[in-house]
């Protein structure tokens, strides 16, 4: 690989610590296609899972659980199922 193409650590730090932005974005993204496409999300507000729909309407359906607690920092392991 040519030595101007090669990343050092510090600019893959820098751009890693990108990504938590770009994904926000994205999802944020996301929701606004969806609803201008007159398509609901689901969504958790409140701790109540809900459908809210183009027009501004929120359906709640019903409480969100929580699946797992983690501590602030804390980390979980993932099963994968396939």
């Amino acid at each position: 690989m040519n030595v101007n193409h090669m990343l050092c650590d510090e600019l893959v730090s820098r751009l890693e610590d990108k990504i938590p932005a770009m994904a926000k974005g994205a999802i944020n993204a996301a929701y606004i296609n969806m609803l201008a496409a007159g398509l609901s999300v689901m969504e958790v507000l409140d701790g109540m899972l809900v459908e809210t729909t183009a027009d501004g309407q929120h359906k709640v359906i019903r409480v969100a659980k929580p699946k797992h607690k983690v501590a602030l920092g804390g980390v979980i392991k993932v099963r994968r199922l396939s």
